[in-house]
């Protein structure tokens, strides 16, 4: 983890009260694995934006509403807790599909390049070829939002986001002004130049690993697998960016933990998953990153504010609080038949949610 010792930090501050907060992208999965990601999401966040890429991929409104019920199968009683749905883009995707969605209350539509990260098999090889759909979703106001890395096997792993940026990305805003995009899980500094530089129809999401861990954490001293997740982690220079973006009060720049739960032996395997889970304490985590950046009177706008600003929500009533109380992460969490290992498991983190 990056080292901020060298930070003279304010530890008078023992609570912190703050609108309650949303999660802008994070993966549920589907069937056994919703006994375990629904009630955690629920305790930390109002609405989650469900991702799509299920296996198989909630490609129809249909799929979508069915996989709506079956989230909602799990919702603990007498929380208040919203999944918004989005439905996963392929090459066959059509026009009559945005508006169908749209007519049933359909959040948004994800991109994933075809084969990307995790589940993305079936993802798009064209962007130029689904112009078609993104007007009409730029017509019916529903947000794309993008895993923006190209899958292209001579690109770096690390220069992929930075690569997606430029060929693809640019010239999409620029031909669809009125399109409202959120370049997700943002990772480089080239991403925050690339938000900063665009009109209010454009952000970004921040995950709290990006925030709080850099490749060294990945890497250094043997390799973590419970680190390794797509975008993958980048030099400390890209995270002390996005810090400063978390941080700036800019509000093209808001939350989305990426939470996405693997079991154990998947993590720990010859080809170990992508993905980070971290719905067990995702705004602690948050709060841990911002109070190193000295920036804690930031963390609600970031958190609960910007959010429901860009894509037209109300705030949450609910108000959340924080307190000064260490707690260790669990070394494991019980997930479908087996465990997952959570983000800075057993380790101690600074703040804890009062449900008092």
């Amino acid at each position: 983890m990056q080292n901020y010792s060298s930070r003279a930090l304010d530890f008078s501050m023992q609570t912190l009260t703050i609108i309650y907060p949303d999660d802008w992208h994070c993966h549920l999965r589907n069937e056994n694995a919703l006994a375990t990601t629904v009630p955690y999401a629920a305790k930390q966040f109002k609405r989650v934006v469900a991702m799509p890429n299920l296996q198989p991929p909630v490609c129809d409104v249909d799929a979508a509403l069915n996989y709506l019920q079956e989230i909602k199968a799990h919702i603990p009683e007498g929380a208040d807790f919203t999944p918004l749905m989005t439905l996963y883009l392929t090459d066959k995707t059509t026009t009559k599909t945005i508006y169908d969605a749209k007519e049933k209350g359909i959040f948004g539509c994800k991109l994933y390049p075809a084969g990307v990260t995790t589940h993305s098999t079936q993802g798009v090889t064209s962007l130029e070829a689904l112009y078609p759909v993104f007007a009409t979703m730029a017509k019916q106001q529903m947000p794309l939002l993008i895993h923006g890395e190209v899958n292209d096997k001579s690109v770096d792993i690390f220069d992929r986001e930075k690569r997606f940026i430029e060929q693809h990305l640019v010239k999409l805003t620029q031909e669809f002004p009125e399109l409202k995009v959120v370049l997700e899980h943002i990772t480089t500094k080239e991403a925050v130049q690339f938000i900063e530089s665009t009109s209010s129809n454009v952000a970004a999401t921040i995950t709290p690993q990006h925030l709080l861990l850099n490749r060294n954490d990945l890497l250094a001293g043997g390799i973590k697998p419970h680190h390794y997740c797509l975008p993958i982690l980048k030099r400390s220079l890209h995270q002390e960016t996005l810090i400063k973006a978390a941080t700036s009060a800019n509000p093209k720049f808001f939350i989305g933990t990426d939470s996405a739960p693997h079991a154990k032996k998947q993590k720990e395997s010859a080809c170990g998953c992508a993905g980070i889970f971290s719905h067990h304490g995702a705004i602690e985590l948050y709060a841990q990153a911002f109070e190193q950046a000295n920036a804690l009177d930031k963390l609600e706008g970031f958190t609960s504010k910007f959010g429901p600003d860009f894509y037209g929500f109300a705030y949450n009533k609910a108000k959340l609080t924080l307190k000064r109380i260490p707690w260790v992460v669990p070394k494991t969490i019980p997930y479908a038949q087996d465990v997952l290992v959570p983000l800075f498991a057993e380790k101690t983190l600074a703040w804890q949610i009062s449900y008092e």
